[in-house]
């Protein structure tokens, strides 16, 4: 009898610490992901991009750490990598830029896809972090290393750089000093040097990242793809778990669901309108005994409400077009895959395998499950 109940015990507090929820209390919408890091999150993560098809601009904007960790987070840039251009040595060390006087400048290599971000738009977020008036200084750095320029190898980007100096000029009384030059040469800097400020983020950095909030950026999954059917439409295709749990907000048994311990590569869609959620690529044993995730495919696809039900506080997920409830997102995930944990319901989901990806119309995402 005291095993029963301690059974029945242990089950309850299973389900109040993880996958409840009461729709009628959710008051307000809030933002666990960007409680995690002081940076804005990286909108490039989960693209897939055509190397083939990708431009280059060398940028030297004072110290390239922040350079490089924010030029990175310019929607339809593919990779942002540290280094010094322009000098009159070859291969220098990050010393010899220092002290030896090679006229190198700190540059970051942006390479970037023109048909997701065209050069004018990635200059004017570029001309945002620097003072272009300084002559050899940003920030706290002094220093010819420390001067500001943009470094170009099409020529045919030369008018469409010097037409955003001209408007940028027009801000500012005192004239520019930016360098606009072919690129005569970069090395690569050290390995320590490249994202500097993901391994170490509260390093140094003059760079404010404000000007990114309001960024565009599209959503990796078309929502109009995936519309929400009837109430009557979901009570066929639904069984009365995926039912009670997606639309009566219920939670089902820890251990006891479909997708706890699988780890077969695929994607995880919405059991109700089948836009995609979760990959398997994110998914890890937290040991609660419901599948759990470090992050959803797009930041897009799931709202995160307020749920002060069984008087605590946690942050419900429901699915964007489907509005169903699919659990809850705490913060003791894994740390060096973002620190968050979504807890989710398998009677809120559907597994798609791999292989059937192309099939089924998901094809687009299978390079996030690798």
């Amino acid at each position: 009898m005291k095993l029963k109940l301690f059974g029945a015990l242990f089950s309850i507090v299973l389900l109040l610490s993880a996958c409840s929820a009461n729709t009628s209390l959710l008051t307000s919408s809030v933002s666990t992901a960007q409680a995690e890091s002081k940076y804005p999150p990286n909108p490039n993560i989960n693209l897939s991009f055509d190397t083939n098809n990708l431009k280059d601009i060398y940028l030297a904007g004072g110290c390239f750490w922040g350079v490089e960790h924010y030029m990175a987070r310019v929607y339809g840039v593919y990779d942002a990598v540290s280094g010094y251009a322009n000098g009159n040595t070859e291969n220098p060390t990050y010393e010899e830029v220092i002290w030896k006087n090679t006229g190198h400048a700190e540059t970051v290599h942006v390479r970037y896809d023109p048909e997701r971000v065209n050069l004018e738009k990635l200059l004017t977020h570029f001309f945002q972090i620097i003072d272009p008036t300084l002559l050899n200084q940003q920030g706290n750095d002094r220093g010819t290393q420390y001067r500001t320029g943009v470094y170009y190898t099409d020529a045919a980007d030369k008018s469409i750089i010097d037409q955003v100096v001209a408007k940028e000029q027009e801000r500012y009384d005192d004239p520019i000093v930016t360098e606009v030059e072919p690129l005569k040469n970069f090395t690569v800097a050290e390995e320590y040097h490249q994202d500097y400020l993901e391994k170490n983020p509260d390093g140094y950095c003059h760079v404010e990242f404000d000007s990114l909030e309001n960024q565009e950026i599209p959503s990796l999954i078309d929502p109009a793809l995936y519309p929400k059917p009837s109430d009557e439409e979901i009570k066929k295709m639904l069984t009365k778990e995926q039912y009670r749990v997606t639309q009566g907000n219920g939670t089902e048994m820890a251990y006891s669901n479909e997708y706890w311990d699988l780890y077969d590569p695929g994607i995880y869609v919405d059991v109700v309108t089948g836009e995609p959620l979760f990959s398997s690529a994110d998914k890890y044993d937290s040991m609660c005994g419901w599948p759990s995730f470090t992050k959803p495919i797009d930041p897009a696809v799931v709202l995160e409400y307020e749920d002060t039900s069984y008087n605590m506080i946690r942050t419900e997920v429901r699915s964007r077009t489907g509005n169903s409830h699919l659990g809850h997102v705490f913060n003791d995930g894994p740390i060096d895959r973002g620190g968050l944990r979504y807890c989710i319901n398998s009677a809120a989901i559907k597994f798609i395998p791999q292989a059937e990806m192309e099939e089924a119309g998901y094809g687009y995402l299978v390079h996030l499950t690798k």
